[in-house]
Protein backbone atom coordinates (compact mmCIF):
# COMPACT_ATOMS: atom_id res chain seq x y z
CA UNK A 1 0.00 0.00 0.00
CA UNK A 2 1.08 3.56 -0.72
CA UNK A 3 0.43 5.78 2.32
CA UNK A 4 1.98 9.21 2.67
CA UNK A 5 1.44 12.87 3.50
CA UNK A 6 0.34 14.99 0.55
CA UNK A 7 0.78 18.76 0.64
CA UNK A 8 -1.59 21.11 -1.14
CA UNK A 9 -2.81 24.69 -0.73
CA UNK A 10 -6.03 26.56 -0.24
CA UNK A 11 -5.20 30.12 -1.23
CA UNK A 12 -1.99 30.77 0.74
CA UNK A 13 -2.59 28.19 3.48
CA UNK A 14 -0.46 25.05 3.36
CA UNK A 15 -2.59 21.97 3.97
CA UNK A 16 -1.20 18.51 4.65
CA UNK A 17 -3.47 15.71 3.51
CA UNK A 18 -2.84 11.99 3.78
CA UNK A 19 -3.06 9.83 0.66
CA UNK A 20 -3.52 6.04 0.73
CA UNK A 21 -4.18 3.48 -2.00
CA UNK A 22 -3.21 -0.02 -3.00
CA UNK A 23 -0.30 -0.12 -5.38
CA UNK A 24 -1.93 -1.90 -8.32
CA UNK A 25 -0.38 -0.80 -11.62
CA UNK A 26 -2.78 -2.93 -13.66
CA UNK A 27 -5.68 -0.76 -12.50
CA UNK A 28 -5.27 2.69 -13.97
CA UNK A 29 -8.05 4.62 -12.23
CA UNK A 30 -10.19 3.88 -9.20
CA UNK A 31 -12.97 5.55 -7.23
CA UNK A 32 -11.82 7.88 -4.46
CA UNK A 33 -13.08 8.88 -1.02
CA UNK A 34 -12.21 12.05 0.89
CA UNK A 35 -12.07 11.68 4.69
CA UNK A 36 -12.86 14.75 6.79
CA UNK A 37 -11.49 14.77 10.33
CA UNK A 38 -13.16 15.57 13.63
CA UNK A 39 -12.52 18.79 15.56
CA UNK A 40 -9.08 17.59 16.64
CA UNK A 41 -7.54 17.95 13.17
CA UNK A 42 -6.09 15.58 10.60
CA UNK A 43 -5.18 13.02 13.20
CA UNK A 44 -4.26 9.33 13.26
CA UNK A 45 -7.95 8.36 13.35
CA UNK A 46 -8.56 10.05 9.96
CA UNK A 47 -5.42 8.47 8.51
CA UNK A 48 -6.45 5.03 9.77
CA UNK A 49 -9.81 5.43 8.07
CA UNK A 50 -7.99 6.37 4.85
CA UNK A 51 -5.94 3.17 5.06
CA UNK A 52 -9.10 1.14 5.75
CA UNK A 53 -10.74 2.55 2.63
CA UNK A 54 -7.57 1.93 0.63
CA UNK A 55 -7.75 -1.74 1.63
CA UNK A 56 -11.29 -1.77 0.22
CA UNK A 57 -9.93 -0.62 -3.13
CA UNK A 58 -10.45 3.14 -3.00
CA UNK A 59 -7.98 5.96 -3.39
CA UNK A 60 -8.41 7.58 0.02
CA UNK A 61 -7.47 11.13 0.93
CA UNK A 62 -7.68 12.48 4.49
CA UNK A 63 -8.18 16.22 4.13
CA UNK A 64 -6.63 18.87 6.35
CA UNK A 65 -9.05 21.64 7.31
CA UNK A 66 -6.71 23.55 9.66
CA UNK A 67 -3.34 23.68 7.91
CA UNK A 68 -0.03 21.83 8.34
CA UNK A 69 -1.95 18.85 9.81
CA UNK A 70 -2.28 20.81 13.04
CA UNK A 71 -4.04 19.00 15.88
CA UNK A 72 -5.69 20.53 18.92
CA UNK A 73 -4.95 18.95 22.29
CA UNK A 74 -7.26 20.62 24.81
CA UNK A 75 -10.96 21.26 24.34
CA UNK A 76 -10.25 25.00 24.12
CA UNK A 77 -7.60 24.52 21.44
CA UNK A 78 -9.86 22.27 19.38
CA UNK A 79 -12.64 24.85 19.59
CA UNK A 80 -10.26 27.61 18.51
CA UNK A 81 -9.23 25.60 15.45
CA UNK A 82 -12.76 24.63 14.45
CA UNK A 83 -14.70 27.80 15.25
CA UNK A 84 -13.53 30.01 12.34
CA UNK A 85 -14.83 27.41 9.89
CA UNK A 86 -18.07 26.87 11.83
CA UNK A 87 -18.64 30.62 11.69
CA UNK A 88 -17.79 30.91 7.98
CA UNK A 89 -19.47 28.01 6.23
CA UNK A 90 -18.62 29.44 2.81
CA UNK A 91 -14.94 29.18 3.74
CA UNK A 92 -15.50 25.65 5.05
CA UNK A 93 -17.09 24.58 1.77
CA UNK A 94 -14.35 26.28 -0.26
CA UNK A 95 -11.68 24.37 1.64
CA UNK A 96 -13.48 21.09 1.00
CA UNK A 97 -13.89 21.98 -2.68
CA UNK A 98 -10.14 22.60 -2.90
CA UNK A 99 -9.45 19.13 -1.49
CA UNK A 100 -11.92 17.67 -3.99
CA UNK A 101 -10.12 19.44 -6.84
CA UNK A 102 -6.78 18.01 -5.66
CA UNK A 103 -8.20 14.48 -5.56
CA UNK A 104 -9.82 14.85 -8.99
CA UNK A 105 -6.40 15.58 -10.47
CA UNK A 106 -4.67 12.51 -9.05
CA UNK A 107 -3.76 10.15 -11.89
CA UNK A 108 -4.99 7.11 -9.93
CA UNK A 109 -8.51 8.56 -9.56
CA UNK A 110 -11.61 8.14 -11.67
CA UNK A 111 -12.99 11.61 -11.04
CA UNK A 112 -16.51 10.55 -12.00
CA UNK A 113 -16.64 8.28 -8.91
CA UNK A 114 -15.78 10.27 -5.81
CA UNK A 115 -17.29 10.12 -2.34
CA UNK A 116 -16.62 11.70 1.04
CA UNK A 117 -16.76 10.43 4.62
CA UNK A 118 -16.67 12.69 7.67
CA UNK A 119 -16.66 12.28 11.44
CA UNK A 120 -18.15 14.79 13.93
CA UNK A 121 -17.00 18.20 12.60
CA UNK A 122 -15.95 16.31 9.48
CA UNK A 123 -19.52 15.14 9.04
CA UNK A 124 -20.54 18.77 8.69
CA UNK A 125 -17.67 19.28 6.23
CA UNK A 126 -18.81 16.52 3.86
CA UNK A 127 -22.45 17.60 4.11
CA UNK A 128 -21.47 21.17 3.23
CA UNK A 129 -19.51 19.79 0.29
CA UNK A 130 -22.71 18.14 -0.90
CA UNK A 131 -24.68 21.32 -0.16
CA UNK A 132 -22.27 23.26 -2.38
CA UNK A 133 -23.55 21.33 -5.39
CA UNK A 134 -20.20 19.63 -5.90
CA UNK A 135 -20.21 16.82 -8.49
CA UNK A 136 -19.56 13.97 -6.09
CA UNK A 137 -21.46 10.69 -5.97
CA UNK A 138 -21.91 10.05 -2.26
CA UNK A 139 -21.27 11.55 1.17
CA UNK A 140 -21.46 9.90 4.60
CA UNK A 141 -21.66 11.76 7.90
CA UNK A 142 -20.79 9.74 11.02
CA UNK A 143 -22.07 11.40 14.22
CA UNK A 144 -21.72 14.70 12.40
CA UNK A 145 -23.16 18.15 12.95
CA UNK A 146 -26.21 18.57 10.73
CA UNK A 147 -27.28 22.21 10.95
CA UNK A 148 -27.91 23.99 7.67
CA UNK A 149 -25.57 26.91 6.87
CA UNK A 150 -27.06 30.39 6.91
CA UNK A 151 -26.54 32.97 4.17
CA UNK A 152 -25.39 30.30 1.73
CA UNK A 153 -27.22 29.55 -1.50
CA UNK A 154 -29.38 26.41 -1.48
CA UNK A 155 -27.69 24.54 -4.33
CA UNK A 156 -29.18 21.27 -5.58
CA UNK A 157 -27.57 18.27 -3.89
CA UNK A 158 -26.18 15.97 -6.58
CA UNK A 159 -24.73 13.30 -4.32
CA UNK A 160 -26.40 10.50 -2.40
CA UNK A 161 -26.38 11.28 1.32
CA UNK A 162 -26.08 8.91 4.27
CA UNK A 163 -26.16 10.08 7.89
CA UNK A 164 -25.16 7.66 10.67
CA UNK A 165 -26.20 9.07 14.00
CA UNK A 166 -26.59 8.17 17.66
CA UNK A 167 -30.11 8.77 18.97
CA UNK A 168 -28.69 9.93 22.33
CA UNK A 169 -26.14 12.33 20.79
CA UNK A 170 -26.32 15.42 23.06
CA UNK A 171 -24.87 17.70 20.37
CA UNK A 172 -27.45 16.89 17.69
CA UNK A 173 -30.85 16.03 19.13
CA UNK A 174 -33.59 14.07 17.32
CA UNK A 175 -35.36 17.36 16.56
CA UNK A 176 -32.21 18.55 14.77
CA UNK A 177 -32.14 15.32 12.78
CA UNK A 178 -35.76 15.93 11.75
CA UNK A 179 -34.89 19.43 10.52
CA UNK A 180 -32.03 17.96 8.50
CA UNK A 181 -34.41 15.45 6.91
CA UNK A 182 -36.75 18.31 5.99
CA UNK A 183 -33.82 20.12 4.37
CA UNK A 184 -32.85 17.07 2.34
CA UNK A 185 -36.43 16.66 1.14
CA UNK A 186 -36.59 20.33 0.17
CA UNK A 187 -33.40 19.91 -1.87
CA UNK A 188 -34.73 16.73 -3.52
CA UNK A 189 -31.70 14.79 -2.32
CA UNK A 190 -31.33 11.01 -2.36
CA UNK A 191 -30.84 10.63 1.38
CA UNK A 192 -30.81 8.11 4.22
CA UNK A 193 -30.52 8.48 8.00
CA UNK A 194 -29.62 5.56 10.27
CA UNK A 195 -30.25 6.16 13.96
CA UNK A 196 -28.53 3.93 16.51
CA UNK A 197 -30.33 3.51 19.82
CA UNK A 198 -28.56 4.02 23.17
CA UNK A 199 -25.69 5.65 21.25
CA UNK A 200 -24.02 9.00 21.87
CA UNK A 201 -21.60 11.26 19.99
CA UNK A 202 -18.26 10.01 18.59
CA UNK A 203 -19.42 6.40 18.75
CA UNK A 204 -16.91 5.24 16.10
CA UNK A 205 -13.86 6.50 18.01
CA UNK A 206 -12.34 3.92 20.41
CA UNK A 207 -10.70 6.77 22.35
CA UNK A 208 -14.01 8.50 23.13
CA UNK A 209 -14.86 7.86 26.79
CA UNK A 210 -16.16 11.20 28.08
CA UNK A 211 -19.66 10.48 29.37
CA UNK A 212 -20.00 14.01 30.74
CA UNK A 213 -19.48 15.52 27.29
CA UNK A 214 -21.49 12.73 25.68
CA UNK A 215 -18.67 11.39 23.50
CA UNK A 216 -18.69 7.63 24.06
CA UNK A 217 -17.43 4.80 21.86
CA UNK A 218 -19.99 2.12 21.07
CA UNK A 219 -18.47 -1.02 19.56
CA UNK A 220 -21.72 -2.41 18.17
CA UNK A 221 -22.84 0.89 16.61
CA UNK A 222 -19.34 1.31 15.18
CA UNK A 223 -19.47 -2.14 13.58
CA UNK A 224 -22.87 -1.42 12.08
CA UNK A 225 -21.77 2.00 10.86
CA UNK A 226 -18.66 0.69 9.10
CA UNK A 227 -20.76 -1.95 7.37
CA UNK A 228 -23.23 0.73 6.31
CA UNK A 229 -20.40 2.86 4.92
CA UNK A 230 -19.03 -0.12 2.99
CA UNK A 231 -22.43 -0.98 1.51
CA UNK A 232 -23.22 2.64 0.66
CA UNK A 233 -19.97 3.28 -1.22
CA UNK A 234 -20.25 -0.09 -2.97
CA UNK A 235 -23.63 0.99 -4.30
CA UNK A 236 -22.80 4.61 -5.10
CA UNK A 237 -19.21 4.33 -6.36
CA UNK A 238 -19.22 0.85 -7.83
Amino acid sequence: MIACDYDYYHESLLLRGFLAYKDAPAVTQRPAVLIAHDWTGRNSFACQKAQWLAELGYVAFAVDMYGCARNGVSVDEKMQLMQPLIEDRALLAARMLQALDVVCQLPQVDNTRIGALGFCFGGLCVLDLARSGAPIKAVVSCHGLLNKPENVEDNPIKSQVLVLHGYDDPMVRPADVSLFCDEMNARHADWQVHLYGHTQHAFTNPEAHDSQMGTVYNALANKRALQAVTNFFDEALG
